[in-house]
C-alpha cells in the first residue's frame, strides 16, 4: 500500500468531523533537535485541543502516511537524513522504499487525497529573489493551484521576493485572504510591506469561502489564509534587517541554490538571531496549527457534520 491513513484520521473524516493536516518537513529541515520534536507535539496538542484530529503528513519507508505514530514524529526530529519531498518525488520515495518528510506542496497533495480541507504550517515557499536568472520558483505555489486545500501560514520567508510571489499566485487563480489583516506578513515579522484585497473577520467566514470553492468550479483550487504573527511577538525589525543582510550575502557567496536555500537561511537566522528566529517560528507553527484547528471546526459545523 503506498498511501495509509491513520485509524483516528480515518474514521474522523468519515463521520465529518473536523481534521487538521501538519507538515513533516518543518520537523526534520526547520528546527533544530529538540526543538522539532517538542513543536511537533505541541503542534498536534494544539489541533486536539480545538477539538480536531492532527494528521501529521510524511513518508515512513515507502509509504505515504496520513497521520504519523508518536515513534514516527520521533524519526523525522532525529535521523541524520531525512530527504526533502516535493509532490514530484512522492512516487520516487515509494517506489525506494525510503523516509521522507512532506514539504507543502507534497503535504497538500497527501492531505487532498486523503480527504482533508485544512493545512497548517509556518510559510509557504514562492518566488526566490533574482528568480528572472535561476527559475527559481517553489512548487508550493503551483501545487496550490490544483489541490483543494486551505492552507494557514504567516507569508513566505523574507529571504523570498514576496511581491513577485503574490503575482504569481494572482497569475495562477490562487485566492489569497488575510485573517484580520490586509497586509501580507512576512513570516518573522507581522507585516511584509505587501497589501492584501481581502481580510477575513473571523474563521465562519473563511470556512464559508472554503464552502463556495466548489460550487463556483474552484473545486481543485487551494485556498492561502495568511495568519500574522502580533507586532509584540515579531522578531525586532532592525534585527531581522541585519540577519536577513548578512545571511543573503553568505547565500550568494556559498552558491547555494533549490532546495537547499531554506534550511540553510534559517539555520542563519537562528545564529544571527541568537535564537530569537527559533521563538518566532515556534510561536508562528502553534499560532497557525490553532487556527486552522478553529476554521475546520466552523467548516465541520456549515457543512451540518460532513465535509
Amino acid at each position: 500500500m503506498s498511501l495509509e491513513v491513520r485509524a483516528d484520521v480515518r474514521e474522523a473524516l468519515d463521520r465529518g468531523d473536523p481534521v487538521v493536516a501538519l507538515e513533516s518537513t518543518l520537523i526534520s529541515h526547520g528546527l533544530p533537535h529538540p526543538q522539532n520534536l517538542n513543536v511537533a507535539r505541541e503542534s498536534e496538542s494544539t489541533v486536539r485541543a480545538e477539538g480536531a484530529v492532527p494528521a501529521t503528513i510524511g513518508v515512513i519507508d515507502g509509504v505515504a502516511k496520513v497521520g504519523l505514530e508518536e515513534h514516527e514524529l520521533e524519526l523525522m526530529a532525529t535521523a541524520e537524513v531525512i530527504p526533502k519531498l516535493s509532490a514530484r518525488d512522492l512516487p520516487v520515495a515509494v517506489a525506494k522504499k525510503s523516509h521522507g518528510a512532506t514539504t507543502v506542496a507534497a503535504t497538500a497533495h497527501l492531505a487532498a487525497l486523503a480527504g482533508i480541507r485544512l493545512f497548517a504550517t509556518g510559510g509557504l515557499g514562492g518566488v526566490h529573489r533574482e528568480a528572472g536568472e535561476s527559475w527559481d520558483v517553489s512548487a508550493d505555489l503551483a501545487a496550490l493551484a490544483g489541490t483543494p486545500v486551505g492552507v494557514v501560514c504567516s507569508g513566505v520567508k523574507s529571504i523570498l521576493d514576496v511581491a513577485a510571489t503574490l503575482e504569481y499566485l494572482e497569475t495562477l487563480g490562487v485566492p489569497v485572504v488575510g485573517f484580520r489583516t490586509l497586509r501580507f506578513p512576512g513570516f518573522y515579522l507581522s507585516d511584509s510591506g505587501s497589501p492584501l484585497d481581502w481580510s477575513m473577520d473571523d474563521e465562519e467566514e473563511v470556512a464559508r469561502v472554503i464552502q463556495a470553492l466548489p460550487s463556483l468550479g474552484f473545486g481543485r483550487s487551494g485556498l492561502v489564509i495568511v495568519n500574522p504573527l502580533p507586532e509584540y511577538e515579531q522578531l525586532d525589525p532592525a534585527l531581522h534587517e541585519r540577519a536577513l543582510s548578512t545571511s543573503l550575502e553568505e547565500l550568494s557567496r556559498r552558491g547555494i541554490r533549490g532546495k537547499d536555500v531554506t534550511p540553510f537561511l534559517l539555520d542563519r537566522f537562528a545564529a544571527e538571531t541568537k535564537g530569537e528566529s527559533l521563538r518566532a517560528n515556534r510561536l508562528i507553527i502553534l499560532g497557525n496549527a490553532r487556527l486552522a484547528t478553529r476554521i475546520a471546526v466552523a467548516l465541520s459545523a456549515l457543512d451540518g457534520g460532513r465535509f
